[in-house]
């Protein structure tokens, strides 16, 4: 690899499977060192570590519900008490769509995705600026929020997860203004279908897996380290002039939703 992230620490949430995992271990090829989050797969974080060590770089395991501001201040002072600093911080972790329309959409269920999906990278983006602030002198970094095809493209049975990924678009745009003066390039990454956790099933069935892929013009889903090879630009200084941007990795499922209308 270049060495393009060399001697950085960056900061994956649920970098314990799918794409965080994948990412973490691009970003260890490129000379970074990790602090792998979790919330319960242990094991899967485990694994994670003994890659990014392969590599030759450092890793840290922490657990923490992203949900509860109060651990992700834990979390990020155990990045900082082991590593000094974090340059690059990846929200990553989330859940999945619920399934249930509108009408049958819990209060509960709706609440899951947004407290996940926003707030949790909201909490992480807020403490993840206030360190950056508060370190004299330093200038620059990196946030890349993991949003979807969805951010933008409506899903029937898909309103928890639609809301929260369209909610985190803006935050991303807001907060690429906000931190343009510091340097601080905040960019989204949406991924199309990846064969990650949340498509086990289709992972598990090669015929509903061919089914779901008809849609999309390569045919074919993303592997979880094609996404991790573009995380891998946002976080490096190839996109230095970038911000404010989402890049869509989805095979040309977005440009093709409206063929056969």
């Amino acid at each position: 690899m270049n060495g393009r992230l060399e001697d950085r620490t960056a900061l994956i949430t649920g970098s314990d499977s799918g794409i965080g995992q994948a990412t973490a271990i691009e970003f260890a090829k490129e000379g970074a060192d990790v602090v792998v989050h979790y919330l319960e797969d242990a094991a899967g974080a485990e694994k994670t570590r003994e890659e990014i060590e392969a590599q030759g770089r450092r890793a840290t395991l922490v657990q923490a519900d992203i949900t509860d501001e109060q651990q992700v201040d834990r979390l990020f002072d155990e990045a900082v008490r082991e590593f000094g600093r974090v340059d690059i911080l990846m929200n990553n972790a989330g859940v999945d769509a619920s399934g249930d329309e509108v009408a049958d959409l819990a209060t509960e269920t709706f609440d899951k995705a947004i407290r996940t999906n926003l707030y949790g990278a909201f909490f992480c983006c807020r403490r993840y600026v206030q360190l950056r602030k508060s370190n004299d002198g330093m200038s620059g970094g990196k946030i890349i929020n993991v949003t979807s095809v969805h951010q933008n493209t409506p899903n029937p049975g898909g309103a928890d997860y639609d809301c929260s990924k369209g909610a985190l678009r803006m935050l991303t745009r807001t907060l690429a203004l906000e931190l343009a003066p510091l340097k601080i390039n905040v960019n989204s990454l949406g991924p199309g279908m990846v064969l990650t956790p949340f498509n086990q099933a289709a992972i598990d069935d090669p015929k509903l897996l061919e089914e779901q892929v008809q849609s999309i013009p390569w045919k074919r889903a993303a592997e979880p380290a094609e996404i991790a090879r573009l995380a891998v630009f946002l976080a490096s200084e190839d996109s230095e002039y970038v911000t404010g941007a989402t890049y869509f990795m989805d095979g040309g499922l977005m440009i093709n939703l409206g063929q056969g209308a």
